[in-house]
């Protein structure tokens, strides 16, 4: 199911000033540095998002009302990237705790992405974070694993990685691909076959 529009509604610094949970939310998160504005630009073939080579360029929580071609509306959350080290500590911790409470509470998401850097698949920080969402997620919600960078990659590196998350949706942004089988599992996990 292909994308038909998508449209900017705010930016917020936590739960209390965000919109009114009306929709099945899709929550994007990822390190930073790991291509996620670029992920979401390639999934909805526009620039809503800003790409940056300085990592961490996300500092708030933003919300996009994306329809379908068939009409059928969700909205994209872009969560601020983890593990951004040049920012006051004390910046740190108020963005986690926000972060945190904003995760565990909103009850309207549906779909959590993760996105991993296919380059160095076992981080702690990574897994810190699954495991986090794995345990305070509520049994309507889902977690998707989406590996970037997979061009960076030999196919032995692949094969690999694919034997070990079988589960996972493997992207590259700068070569188009895994952007639509993304897409696809994406929609599949929100609302089935049929919507």
């Amino acid at each position: 199911m292909k994308i038909k529009s998508v449209k900017f509604i705010k930016s917020a610094q936590s739960i209390k000033d965000s919109i009114q949970p009306n929709f099945s939310e899709v929550a994007f998160l990822g390190r930073s540095n790991v291509g996620k504005s670029s992920f979401l630009n390639a999934l909805t073939n526009q620039k809503i998002a800003k790409t940056s080579s300085t990592p961490g360029k996300t500092k708030l929580i933003n919300f996009f009302e994306v329809v379908y071609e068939n009409d059928v509306k969700t909205v994209f959350v872009d969560l601020p990237g983890f593990g951004y080290a040049k920012v006051s500590k004390k910046e740190q911790e108020k963005w986690q705790k926000n972060l945190n409470y904003f995760i565990a509470n909103r009850f309207n998401i549906k779909l959590f992405v993760l996105l991993r850097d296919a380059r160095h698949v076992d981080l702690d920080i990574d897994n810190n974070v699954y495991e986090y969402i794995n345990h305070i997620k509520k049994p309507d919600q889902q977690i998707l694993t989406i590996f970037t960078k997979v061009d960076k990659l030999n196919q032995k590196e692949l094969s690999k990685l694919k034997n070990t998350h079988p589960n996972a949706i493997f992207v590259s942004n700068t070569k188009q691909k895994g952007i639509k089988e993304a897409s696809s599992a994406i929609y599949k996990l929100l609302f089935g076959d049929f919507a």
